[in-house]
């Protein structure tokens, strides 16, 4: 073979990759959607996986992947093996009421409410005992229904197995911090970005106290930089998109809605370039999001930087005009700067959530020198191991197929309840001998501290309600929960949870310690929490207070922002694994990254990413994320509220009455008596439809039925949830 024969057949090669990619996609839009008819069959009730797999193409085991409440009864759930572990016994039932199961401050923490724990081999776990429900109002019988039952680990097609600590010195070697790595108070102060708010389907821009109307017929990327330079001539560095969504306007030319935008953001722009990033602001490149994209540009002759971004990233912006929502902004800004003087709002709610947190960090006393940032091992335990919120349906037969009504509870202010302590410290390793040699009073204090661990669990046989402790399901990062009785599962889960299944008011669940990771208790999170809680407490005062209806609605929005600051600042604590997203030229073909995956490509572009790992972050703590998602997780089961002397959560409801629950929210067939103060963590009534309902067979059909219900929600929406 010749030189140019060679470069001949390359290009044969590329055009037939090109062809692939376009017939994969092809193919994945077809897969899509046979999915979904597949789960709109198996709403029916007389739906079988024996007629609809042929129909489909599908085996039955893929049918029931799809849709496990065609599993047949006849599946069975096998139990893992796993390694010999301390047993966690059932706690001592209480004389009046049940334990409390989130997180409380370790003054208010009885060990005997806690139960006692003891090692595996020396005594028998004993069997449940009866214990009373807490106070409450009395509740109509639960509706006629099967007994609760989750689908079998087969439907859910081969388990996902979780990774663990290698026994060991290899093992021991993660348990220790990345060396120079800390977060640390900043030396520097932010600065502000000159920003303009624009709809792009009105043609509103607004700039200070100036609007504009601008004509943008196409809506592109050069357009709108080009546009907004001319009617704001001295510049300005990031634009919000309050409106149009520029980006999905040729969505029905692309399979995927993150192609559309990929193409948008990578359109031809004369006068700019992609932005390469400068200063102590390194984030470069667009950021390929298929509703909250971020597109980054630079002049090519010149200095002028800006990002085009999405408004819709710190609140739901839909009816707002550009000038209320820049008024949101600026009433975040000023209750902001009560808390930090030098408060900078950043272009997402993460980066300002970082931010702010850094600006809390100590300068003086035992955290002087910042917090060390674990290994990178333990890290990726962290990020295998430790799941965010809870999203799970419940179909019939485990609720009945006719609901009597559907209530929306959802917890205000979620995450802010659980960020009053969180894991400092080197962490320590408790492997399962070590833990079965503790004292009862050490293994309950262990339990109740700041820890992750990896446990063998077994539901109770007498057991009617929900899942408790999240198992791996298929797929990156996909968690389902066991009800089954008899079920066991190994998994990984923090303390909170664990606390939950062995002293929840219904029966205590059976818990093996396998292995842990221990911190001390500390409050990294505290300052940066309460003074963020401070800022939403006034912005939500001012909402409800305010007698000027586009002032009420800023400062409604501004409360929302508030609360995205500390949902996506822990979420960043969390600290994925990176993906770079890039572009290349078609005539630079050859410097795409070998290792790169190709994600879409046009006449001109290629748009290809590739993952990067850890990066030396250093304000990278998953810990802090884990417990807190942990807590969140265990306070929608089981939630104590001190004042009222009183619980709320899933498991103080009827069996056969909980219908969803979607991160911070829970779905019901019958209304509560759970107090509501508008405090961070208090459950609100957001919506009820009255039945009878068919009840919810797929994700679409609940989110119908949940914004059905809040048009007739109390009036208490101001303080809206989570």
């Amino acid at each position: 073979m010749d030189a140019k024969t060679y470069t001949a057949q390359l290009a044969e090669l590329r055009a037939l990759r090109d062809d692939i990619k376009k017939t994969q996609a092809t193919l994945a839009k077809l897969e899509t959607d046979r999915a979904r008819q597949i789960t709109a069959l198996a709403g029916y009730e007389k739906a079988k996986a024996e007629r609809i797999a042929p129909a489909a193409g599908l085996s039955l085991a893929d049918i029931v992947a799809i849709a496990p409440i065609l599993a047949p009864d006849q599946l069975t759930n096998p139990a893992p093996a796993a390694p010999t572990g301390a047993a966690v016994a059932t706690p001592e039932p209480t004389g009046a009421t049940a334990p409390p199961s989130g997180p409380e401050p370790a003054q208010e923490q009885s060990p005997s409410l806690a139960g006692t724990v003891a090692p595996a081999m020396t005594r028998p776990v004993p069997e449940p005992a009866a214990q009373p429900e807490p106070p409450a109002a009395p509740a109509a019988p639960p509706p006629a229904s099967a007994p609760l039952t989750a689908a079998p680990l087969a439907a859910h097609g081969a388990q996902r197995t979780l990774p663990g600590i290698p026994e060991g010195p290899e093992g021991d070697r993660w348990f220790a911090h990345t060396a120079n790595l800390a977060s640390t108070h900043p030396n520097f102060t932010q600065q502000a970005r000159s920003t303009v708010f624009l709809d792009t389907a009105t043609g509103v821009l607004v700039h200070r106290d100036h609007t504009y109307r601008l004509n943008l017929p196409t809506a592109s990327a050069e357009e709108i930089l080009n546009t907004v330079f001319d009617a704001v001539p001295g510049g300005v560095e990031r634009i919000y998109i309050t409106a149009g969504a520029p980006w999905h306007r040729q969505a029905d030319q692309h399979p995927f809605l993150k192609d559309a935008v990929g193409a948008w953001l990578n359109a031809p722009t004369q006068g700019w370039r992609t932005d390469t990033g400068r200063g102590k602001d390194r984030m470069a490149g667009h950021f390929v999001h298929p509703r909250n994209p971020v597109g980054r540009y630079q002049r090519e002759q010149g200095e002028q930087h800006v990002e085009i971004r999405s408004a819709g990233e710190w609140f739901d912006t839909e009816g707002s005009e550009p000038a209320v929502i820049r008024d949101a902004f600026v009433l975040l800004w000023k209750a902001l700067r009560r808390h930090w003087p030098d408060a900078v709002l950043m272009g997402s709610p993460s980066q300002t959530g970082r931010d702010l947190w850094t600006r809390t960090i100590p300068t003086k006393g035992q955290y002087a020198d910042g917090y060390p940032v674990l290994s990178e091992e333990l890290r990726g335990l962290l990020h295998a191991t430790a799941g965010q919120g809870r999203t799970e349906l419940i179909t019939p037969p485990s609720i009945p197929a006719q609901l009597p009504a559907l209530v929306e509870y959802d917890r205000t202010f979620a995450y802010a309840k659980h960020t009053w302590k969180a894991g400092v410290g080197t962490p320590r390793r408790i492997t399962a001998a070590r833990f079965a040699a503790w004292s009862e009073k050490e293994q309950t204090k262990a339990l109740f501290a700041c820890g992750h661990w990896h446990v063998r669990v077994t539901v109770p046989e007498t057991w009617d309600h929900v899942g408790i402790l999240p198992a791996p399901a298929p797929g990156d990062r996909a968690w389902y929960y066991p009800a089954t009785p008899g079920t066991t599962f190994t998994t990984w889960a923090g303390g909170p949870e664990i606390h939950t299944a062995l002293s929840n008011p219904r029966s205590p669940w059976k818990i093996e310690i396998l292995d842990g990771i221990l911190f001390d208790d500390g409050k990294p999170l505290d300052d940066w929490s309460k003074k963020l809680k401070e800022a939403w407490s006034s912005l939500t005062a001012q909402a409800d207070l305010n007698g000027d209806p586009a002032q009420r609605t800023a400062a409604h929005l501004a409360a929302r922002a508030v609360r995205a600051i500390l949902l996506y600042g822990i979420g960043a604590f969390a600290q994925r694994p990176r993906t770079v997203t890039g572009t290349t030229p078609r005539t630079a073909e050859r410097d795409v990254p070998a290792d790169a995956e190709i994600i879409s490509f046009d006449d001109q572009t290629i748009t290809w990413q590739r993952p990067t790992g850890f990066t030396r972050d250093p304000n990278a703590h998953p810990e802090w994320a884990a417990h807190i998602w942990s807590s969140a997780r265990a306070a929608l089961l089981s939630q104590r509220h001190r004042d009222d002397n009183t619980y709320a959560g899933a498991l103080h409801t009827p069996s056969g009455s909980v219908v969803a629950f979607r991160t911070d929210a829970v779905y019901l067939t019958q209304p509560q008596n759970w107090p509501y103060h508008g405090q961070p963590g208090d459950y609100l009534n957001k919506g009820h439809l009255t039945g009878p309902i068919t009840a919810p067979t797929t994700e679409d059909e609940l989110l119908n039925l949940r914004d059905k219900g809040r048009t007739t929600a109390p009036a208490t929406r101001n303080n809206e949830g989570s």
